[in-house]
């Protein structure tokens, strides 16, 4: 199933960038000033991440209103308009499967013990736009290794929750609900996978998946599954949403890859939020230093 092509962006949408550093800037003096992130705890002053791109950001603005949540609509501007009816507040997270402390948590204590860092990454849609963004929260790895998963963990999956009074969009059978995807553990525990509970210093919006939501910043954008509900160990490779919905387009692995076309598409270059030219893609979207071994001895046009 075809995710939507974006439609071109005119100038008065875009958010005025030197506006944002100026704020940022004004912050950054006060030396500390508590941010409330999607949780409701305190965010303190973020430090730029070793893992961070010093490329120019995507506005906030065109962030917050051009993405794909097919739970609120197949419009790019359906989220934006639509995702207010998600309550984030209360939100528990069940981890269960192959590891030795499962069960239910509310989001507090998900979050509370890993505080916050900003980690500014490179976002690659399968559609063939991108967007950098500055997102807040808390490495993958450490979350997973609270829970000890088991020898038997191979896999992780993740799930949105499932809630058609919420989450309009689910009414359609556009896919299979509840969003399911999933990495391979080590992926899942690579320094990289990042779990987001902010961006642009302030708490996740719900139409950008709040209050806790997947990035993975080498591989295409819906690879980074928003309001997650579960996190499960898994010994074998599980099933997601779009794979099952178009196995032969949507590949579990999903690694930005210029050399391996969409069945329908190009993904050679791509188009960069407020750029009017395109740009060539890079391999595993610039981050192939860190995570080219992961893949090692692997068919990437047969793992695709």
């Amino acid at each position: 199933m075809l995710i939507k092509r974006p439609h071109n962006l005119t100038e008065n949408e875009v958010t005025d960038y030197a506006l944002y550093q100026r704020r940022r800037e004004f912050l950054k003096t006060l030396g500390g000033v508590a941010l409330l992130s999607a949780s409701g705890l305190p965010l303190a002053a973020q430090a730029k991440s070793a893992f961070s791109t010093d490329e120019g950001q995507t506005p906030y603005k065109d962030v917050t209103t051009y993405n794909n949540f097919y739970e609120f609509g197949t419009d790019k501007r359906d989220p934006a308009e639509y995702a207010g009816s998600l309550v984030t507040s209360p939100w528990n997270v069940t981890v269960d499967g192959e590891c030795e402390k499962p069960g239910t948590f509310a989001l507090e204590d998900i979050i509370k013990p890993h505080g916050s860092e900003e980690r500014i990454y490179r976002l690659r849609c399968v559609e063939g736009w991108s967007m950098v963004i500055p997102w807040n929260g808390f490495q993958l790895s450490a979350l997973l290794k609270r829970f000890q998963p088991t020898s038997k963990a191979k896999y992780v999956r993740f799930e949105t929750l499932r809630d058609p009074k919420q989450m309009p969009g689910q009414k359609r059978n556009v896919l299979d609900w509840p969003y399911v995807e999933g990495l391979r553990m080590d992926e899942a525990m690579h320094p990289l996978a990042f779990m987001a509970t902010g961006l642009y210093g302030k708490e996740l919006p719900n139409q950008n998946g709040a209050p806790l939501r997947l990035v993975v910043p080498w591989k295409y954008g819906f690879k980074s599954i928003k309001s997650i509900v579960r996190i499960s160990f898994v010994e074998t490779q599980p099933g997601t949403s779009w794979g099952r919905s178009a196995p032969s387009e949507y590949g579990f692995y999903s690694n930005v890859n210029p050399e391996v076309d969409h069945p329908r598409w190009s993904q050679k270059r791509e188009r960069r939020i407020g750029e009017f030219l395109k740009r060539p893609t890079l391999m595993f979207n610039g981050y192939a230093d860190q995570v080219a071994s992961l893949y090692s001895g692997m068919d990437l046009r047969k793992h695709f």
